[in-house]
């Protein structure tokens, strides 16, 4: 009898978890820094750019701030490596051989409205690393570097390390034991 006890509780536990959550409950909180690249255009050749710049600049952002633990230290390492993450871009786009021009800024940046995964992301002004790429006319990748939701990506021991477990399945697997 204790074990249906439990299973019910568990399932009725898991059917408040599943339907409580709606689209608008996973927003960036107000205190965010995003990291953006706009593409110069749509063109396979840019979009490639784009991405491989993405990949150069997000890892090297990723080992500065790594450890930080609130959005001052975050703002402070990137306000304090402007020039290095520029000279990054500059080089990078060097090496790929791309010969337009870009813009690093950091500030308040003007972001468009955005449907990702059933969220909306309001338009407006976010404080941002933006880097533009020749016209800045193609499309862009964004994510949010503080809190840092896109950057467990660039560590590969995060993922690797990870041990992944379902509470409710524990809670089952004690109590049926």
């Amino acid at each position: 009898m204790k074990k249906y006890i439990v299973l019910i509780l568990a399932i009725i536990s898991m059917i408040y978890v599943f339907t409580s959550v709606k689209a608008e409950d996973t927003i960036i909180p107000d205190e965010a820094i995003r990291f953006r690249v706009i593409a110069n255009s749509n063109t396979i050749y840019d979009q490639n750019i784009k991405v491989q710049l993405k990949n150069v600049v997000q890892n090297k952002i990723f080992e500065l701030t790594k450890g930080t633990e609130t959005i001052e230290e975050t703002r402070k390492i990137l306000k304090d490596n402007i020039d290095l993450l520029d000279n990054l871009t500059k080089e990078t786009l060097k090496n790929l051989g791309y010969d337009k021009d870009y813009k690093i800024n950091y500030g308040y940046n003007y972001f468009p409205k955005k449907k990702y995964k059933s969220v909306t992301y309001k338009e407006g002004m976010y404080e941002s690393l933006v880097i533009t790429l020749g016209t800045g006319e193609g499309d862009n990748w964004w994510c949010v570097l503080f809190p840092p939701l896109c950057l467990v990506e660039a560590d590969e021991s995060t993922t690797s390390d990870a041990e992944y477990t379902f509470f409710i399945k524990e809670i089952i697997d004690k109590y049926t034991k």
